[in-house]
This record gives C-alpha cells, structure tokens and sequence, in this order.
C-alpha cells in the first residue's frame, strides 16, 4: 500500500495511518416512529478510551484499519467488515481525517486494538437510541437566568 498523502490539504496522514472505523446503530424518525439504520463512521481516540471502559454504545463493533483501505483515491470503499446495507456517516472523509489526526497523537491508544483486529464485545445498547435526524429548536426560555452581578465589572 502507498504511503502518499490521503488528500493535498492533510500533510500530515497518509494511507498507512490508524483509524477506527464502528458500525452504529442509529435511527431515523419518520412519522412518530423509529427506523433502524446502520452506520459506518470514524471513532477518535477519545471515544475509545470510554467504549473500552464499557460504557454503553450504539456500536456493534469496531475495527482497526489504515484509512486507506477505506478511502481510496478519495471515494469510500466499504471493507468486508461491514454489512451491506450500513451507510456511510456524513462528512465521512473529514470525519476520518480528524480522528485519525487523534491517533497519532495519543500513539498508546492503538496498541488496545491492533491494526485489522474487530472488537465486538463492547457494551452494546439501543436504550438511548441515537436519532439522526433530529431538529433542536431554541428558544427564549432555554436561556440561562443569572444573577444581576454576574456581568459586573468591580
């Protein structure tokens, strides 16, 4: 595999960089009901640390791979570790740029799940369901009261 740059704006990955890549559950709600859909999106190290630590997802697994088994010549390429029918998360290529920008620097991180390993034994749950098309409407009355000297100068 090549080792030049993923993109001319990105200097600092190449094809050979780590990344996790997770096949979540989502939904989308149409109608007042719920629709399942599976999503294939980037994970940054963070996000790891606390799924290792077992806190409940919305991932099925996870994967280590380079990001250029997945992104070649700049088109998404879906890996034999992921159904048919998962969809690629949006902004999927920025996505992945930044988390695998966290790898490199928390390089200890990579060695919990080895390049080309899945882990699928993780803490797995639809309580909380993730909504993707979920609008938040802000009003008014969500603003935050504070004191009248909160603002004061002394």
């Amino acid at each position: 595999m090549s080792t030049n740059n993923l993109f001319l704006d990105t200097p600092d990955l190449t094809n050979n960089d780590y990344c996790i890549f997770g096949l979540a559950t989502c939904f989308l709600k149409n109608d007042g009901k719920f629709d399942e859909i599976k999503i294939i999106e980037p994970i940054p190290s963070s996000a790891l640390e606390i799924i290792l630590k077992g806190i409940p997802t919305s991932y099925e697994f996870i994967c280590a791979m380079t990001i250029g088994e997945i992104i070649i010549d700049e088109k998404l390429t879906k890996t034999v570790h992921f159904p048919e029918e998962a969809k690629f998360c949006d902004l999927f290529i920025e996505r992945t740029v930044a988390s695998a920008r966290t790898y490199k620097r928390n390089p200890n991180i990579c060695s919990k799940i080895s390049l080309g390993s899945t882990k699928k034994n993780l803490n797995f749950s639809l309580e909380k369901k993730r909504v993707l098309n979920t609008m938040v409407t802000v009003s008014a009355e969500d603003n935050v009261k504070q004191h009248s000297h909160t603002n004061d100068i002394f």
